[in-house]
């Protein structure tokens, strides 16, 4: 009976291990996220805002959803936080103090008001390290914004004043932007940046400064002041900012007295200075030698003397357009001292010839729109280096015009004589040159010898003068060989010239009085790309069908406004009624 009753029990646990669920099976070698018994395989969707995009774990991208209210169901995992263009006119506390991951907050084009802004706002976000305000409409700026900020931009605002905490107290604060704002001297506190010495580009420009601030950070390296009504650097304002590279004073009210020896005297680094559209009569004294750039256009300087530029005999270029330069303005020799100086902008004063004794390596020489009237032999001897030469607009005679007076610029490049009273091309032009401008002069002839050895001339501007085809001699191309664009609109040419450059891929021909486009009028030019023919005397069977034959580059060919629309047949298309600018 033991063993009859050992085997019932044998039996019936056998029975119980069939009937019983047993432990899940192990899971394959392919399901690596080993999932429990009823879940999905997928991960479960990640929360994002309403009509926003979540690309990264950490980013949340709300921009240009024209947004009134401050999404809800943000990450606190966020650390990058767009809401740029929407309609936002407040930040809710609550939303924002959930978020103290963020390292950027990016608000830029909202309403967002300072009423619309909590105190308390920001005070949350202990990460944050960039902070995008700007073209809102906050009146005060924010009283307090995180100590681990690095960047912060409330540019464009209507911002009259800020606080000690806004922007003090910020070891790693690099860049600041508060330009288009409304500051005035009165909402810039004197601790402003106290405990942010690692501040090094400052925008103050457009407000209402009337005197460069004191205790700005020391180490600066940009600062903008530019556009506000500052008539004042107070002795010492710049004292400190040892490491500046770039300070921007234009359009202020800067006159003489503002400024003093000191004044600039400190920057050892300084190499742009734009002190442009002030009301300056004289260079400012005490620059530093390390100065590259120096901006003085559009003051009422009069006089410019080799002590004012004693210090800055490391300047490279020198502005000094729109001022009252004349006759004694740059007394010779003035200039020489600044051995280094590339480029010297002249424009728009009241010189009567180009300036003497001026640098040696002088590289470009800007002086359009000036009272120069003659040029000698030896005005220009000095500038063996000269690249680039731009008397137009000046009042230049061709008997006033030595025949050497080019000869020495053996580097020059680039020639401009727009605008003056030259009646035939100047004689001696060096062969380095590639561009030549002489439009709006009263040429009425081109003879070869005058172009003769000018084999990298690539550009000729002889636009708006009196040249007929009869005046052009035989053989004036023939040299030009690398010669690509020419322009010779507004003349008095009745037909194509003959025998072009073989090189040409631009001719300007328009406002002439040609009637008649012949079979052989392009034969010389087979890289032709664009011709231009309007406002001439042409009419619809004007141009011989074979004309473009041989011209399988060309692509734009204008011919409006003449009498008659003009048929075009282009060699790789079929004829069509060509529009302005184009085939």
């Amino acid at each position: 009976p033991g063993d009859t009753l050992m085997l019932h029990f044998q039996q019936l646990s056998l029975l119980l291990l069939l009937l019983l669920p047993g432990p899940p099976p192990a899971p394959s070698m392919e399901d690596s996220t080993f999932p429990h018994l009823g879940e999905s395989s997928q991960p479960p969707p990640r929360a994002c805002p309403l009509r926003c995009s979540c690309p990264q774990v950490d980013t949340v991208d709300c921009a240009g959803l024209d947004l009134w209210v401050f999404p809800d169901n943000i990450t606190k995992a966020a650390r990058h936080l767009s809401l740029q263009n929407n309609q936002l006119q407040e930040l809710p506390y609550n939303e924002l103090s959930r978020l103290s991951s963020l390292w950027t907050l990016n608000l830029h084009n909202n309403l967002i008001s300072s009423e619309g802004l909590p105190d308390e706002a920001f005070e949350s976000l202990t990460q944050l390290q960039h902070i995008y305000m700007g073209h809102n409409k906050l009146s005060v700026a924010p009283q307090f914004l995180p100590r681990s900020l690095r960047i912060a931009d409330l540019a464009a605002n209507q911002v009259m004043e800020i606080f000690p905490l806004t922007f003090g107290e910020k070891p790693t604060l690099r860049s600041v932007y508060l330009h288009n704002n409304q500051l005035s001297n009165a909402g810039l506190p004197p601790d402003a940046f106290h405990g942010s010495q690692a501040v090094t580009t400052l925008s103050l420009s457009s407000n209402q400064l009337s005197y460069v601030p004191p205790s700005l950070p020391s180490s600066l390296e940009r600062l903008h002041l530019q556009n506000n009504l500052i008539s004042k650097v107070p002795r010492g304002a710049l004292s400190h900012q040892t490491q500046l590279r770039e300070l921007h004073l234009q359009h202020n009210q800067l006159t003489d007295s503002s400024l003093d020896a000191t004044t600039f005297s400190k920057l050892h680094r300084l190499q742009y200075l734009d002190l442009s559209h002030n009301q300056l009569t004289e260079v400012p004294r005490g620059l530093p030698r390390t100065l590259v750039v120096l901006h003085l256009g559009r003051n009422r300087i009069q006089r410019v003397t080799a002590a004012q530029l004693h210090g800055a005999l490391g300047l490279r270029y020198l502005l000094l357009q729109h001022n009252q330069l004349g006759v004694a303005g740059l007394p010779a020799g003035a200039l020489r001292p600044l051995r280094g100086l590339h480029t010297l902008h002249l424009y728009g004063n009241r010189l009567d010839r180009v300036p003497q004794g001026l640098p040696r390596h002088l590289q470009v020489l800007v002086l359009p729109h000036n009272r120069v009237v003659a040029l000698g032999a030896r005005d220009l001897a000095a500038l063996r280096g000269l690249k680039e030469l731009n008397l137009a607009y000046n009042q230049l005679a061709s008997s006033r015009v030595h025949r050497r007076a080019f000869r020495p610029l053996r580097a020059l490049r680039s020639l401009d004589l727009t605008g003056n009273r030259l009646t035939r091309l100047p004689t001696g032009l060096p062969a380095s040159l590639h561009t030549l401008r002489l439009q709006h002069n009263q040429l009425q002839a081109l003879e070869p010898e005058v172009l003769a050895g000018l084999d990298q001339l690539q550009e000729l501007i002889l636009a708006h003068n009196r040249l007929r085809v009869g005046n052009i001699g035989p053989g004036t191309w023939h040299e030009l060989q690398a010669l690509q664009v020419l322009d010779l609109g507004h003349n008095e040419l009745s037909f194509v010239p003959p025998d072009l450059p073989m090189a040409l891929e631009e001719l300007h021909l328009q406002g002439n009085r040609i009637s008649h486009v012949g079979p052989e009028a392009f034969l010389s030019t087979p890289r032709l790309r664009a011709l231009f023919l309007s406002a001439n005397r042409l009419h619809m069977s004007s141009i011989a069908p074979e004309a473009f034959l041989g011209l399988p580059y060309l692509h734009v060919v204008d011919t409006t406004g003449n009498p008659e629309p003009v048929l075009v047949k282009l060699p790789h298309t079929g004829p069509r009624w060509p529009r302005a600018g184009g085939s």
